[in-house]
Order: structure tokens, then sequence, then C-alpha cells
């Protein structure tokens, strides 16, 4: 079991408030996932809730008990760090078992610890390596088996994947999905990629300057972000925001509608504007165009398009998804 529950957690640091009363439940088997930008708290929060910060006020609950005033090794927790921490004088299978062997375990269940772990995570051929012959990818599988193998109740992971490249990021994305499926663990993860959180997540905390700013599936925070930043912050590339008055549409201040959601023609289409830039991505054509109407547009389109700069096409978005944001930047609900 792994149930979290956070009530009004602040952190101050002198008159400087990083959080400013978090709310969250976090349900047994889930995975959450903290995103938001620099310095809005999101690491600062998984801290606290690891023990390795202290909370100004509030009350972090795991399993129904009081957290707040517990050790970090007497919480139930694990913790993967974005730096692999391990020790290099230490084997894969050392680095892996030594919490236990800390705790006192009995080595015979520390040796069957660790193998399962190793099994889980395809590290079996590398148990009497060194962390200086592995891979950095190799390097974090060790480290996430060294969380496993605590068996904690609540796995906690900080940026784990930053430190990698393109392709093993990926893949170790992939392995983290594995993990959590098989182990049917609750997860608290914390990055800044929108495509992990996306991908991963079967619940997204949105945090901004020290609150939380909308909470849901990746998909509830796709297709109905609570606000400005929420839009602005998930999908990719960024929401186009543009002046409802220019567009002639009364009751909202400003209009969000995606990349994807906008057509192009060379002949024909709701506002006419001229290409400033295109990527040609493969999948996808991105591309930039300049309309008296919206100002600077950016355009999705799925496949390979041929279009150059100073063309001058047509955009047409669809109707029923456009977002309606009010003067305080929040959505407009059924509209």
């Amino acid at each position: 079991m792994g149930s979290l529950h956070l009530t009004s957690i602040r952190k101050s640091f002198g008159t400087h408030d990083v959080l400013k009363g978090i709310d969250l439940e976090v349900k047994d088997g889930e995975f959450v996932i903290f995103v938001g930008p620099s310095g809005c708290g999101k690491s600062t929060l998984l801290r606290i809730v690891a023990g390795l910060e202290d909370a100004t006020s509030g009350s972090i609950q795991i399993d129904g008990a009081e957290m707040i005033n517990v050790a970090p090794a007497k919480r139930g927790i694990a913790m993967v760090f974005q730096s692999y921490a391990l020790y290099p004088h230490l084997t894969v299978a050392d680095n892996m078992g030594l919490g236990l062997k800390q705790a006192g375990a009995e080595k015979a269940d520390i040796e069957a610890r660790v193998a399962k772990a190793a099994n889980m995570l395809s590290l079996q051929s590398y148990l009497k390596r060194r962390p200086a012959e592995l891979s950095g990818g190799q390097r974090q599988r060790v480290a996430i088996g060294r969380a496993i193998v605590r068996e904690p109740k609540l796995f906690l992971f900080d940026e784990p994947l930053s430190n990698l490249d393109a392709a093993l990021r990926v893949n170790t994305r992939l392995e983290i999905a594995r993990l959590h499926r098989e182990l049917k663990a609750t997860m608290v993860y914390v990055t800044h990629d929108q495509v992990e959180a996306m991908t991963l997540a079967d619940k997204i905390v949105v945090l901004n300057n020290g609150v939380i700013e909308q909470v849901g599936s990746p998909m509830e925070l796709y297709n109905f972000p609570a606000n400005e930043f929420v839009a602005s912050f998930i999908g990719s590339p960024q929401m186009n925001f543009i002046d409802a008055d220019k567009l002639g549409i009364a009751g909202a201040k400003t209009i969000g509608i995606r990349p994807e959601h906008i057509t192009l023609s060379r002949d024909q289409g709701q506002w006419v504007g001229k290409v400033i830039h295109v990527e040609h991505l493969g999948a996808d054509t991105i591309l930039y165009l300049e309309t008296e109407k919206t100002g600077l547009l950016t355009v999705r389109l799925f496949g390979e398009h041929r279009f150059d700069v100073d063309d001058i096409v047509f955009a047409t978005p669809e109707e029923s998804k456009m977002h309606r944001f009010d003067a305080s930047q929040k959505a407009i609900k059924g509209v």
C-alpha cells in the first residue's frame, strides 16, 4: 500500500514562499507526475515528501500515518535521484543491496531481492561490475534497482532521465512504465519534460509559482486546460493565443488554438498570412506564419508538406477545438 495525502503544505525560505499551500491526494498504485517551470517548487515538494526538506507547515500522510516528524528512513519511501548517487568502489550488486545491509537484513534476503530486481531491469550480467564500467542508462537502472529492493510503499523520482541522451531517455522511460505495471506501486515523479509526463502519468500535477494550477489525466489537461498557463505548458508546439477582439469574438479575452488544430490551404481560408519559417521533421511539418488577425501563428501539419518561406497561405482553425479564456486567464467552460 502506498497512498499519499498532502494537506496545506507550505515552504518558506525567509520571506520567500516556495510552496503556498499544497493539497494533493495520490491513490495507492497511481503514477503521479509533478511538472512545471524551473523554480515552481516541484522538486522541493518531492523532497518534503521524502523528508529531505522540512515543510514550514502542513501535513504529510503515507497510508494514513502522519510523516511530518518522521525520519526519511522510516517513511517507507525510496528515492531515485537525477544524479545516480552510486558508490564507485562497490559492485552493482552491493550498490543495490547496501540499504538493506545497513538496515540489518539477512544476507540471503538481500541476495534474493537484488537478484529479483536485477532480473526485472536486465542487470543480471552486470552485478559484479562497478559503476565506472557502466553506461549512463545502466547506472540509472542500478539506481532504480536500489529503490526496488527496498520494497517501499512509495517510489519518488527526481528528474531521473535528465542526464541521459535522447535514445536512452526513451528506453528508460519504457522500462519505468513497465516497472509500474509489474510492481503496481505508487510512484511520484518530477520532470520538466512534458513528453515524459504525458506518456507515463496516470495523473499530472501542474505547478507554477508554488501553487497547483491543475490536476488531471494527461488528456484532461490537454483537452480541458483550466487556464492559459496549463494550456501553454501542456502540448508541443505550444498553443497559439490570440486576442479575442481581433477575431471579433465576444465574451472572451483570449482565444487559444493548438497548432495541430489548424488546417492550411494555398487558396482559401479564414486567416491569410505569410510563411516566415518552416521546420521539416519528417513525421510533422511545423510552420510559423504572420497574419494580420492573429500575429505570429504556429501550425503543425502531420507528415511532409512543401511550403517555403514567403509563401502566402490561408489558415483555418477547427472551431470546436478553440479554447476561450477570460481576463483572469481562466478557461471559460461550456463554450
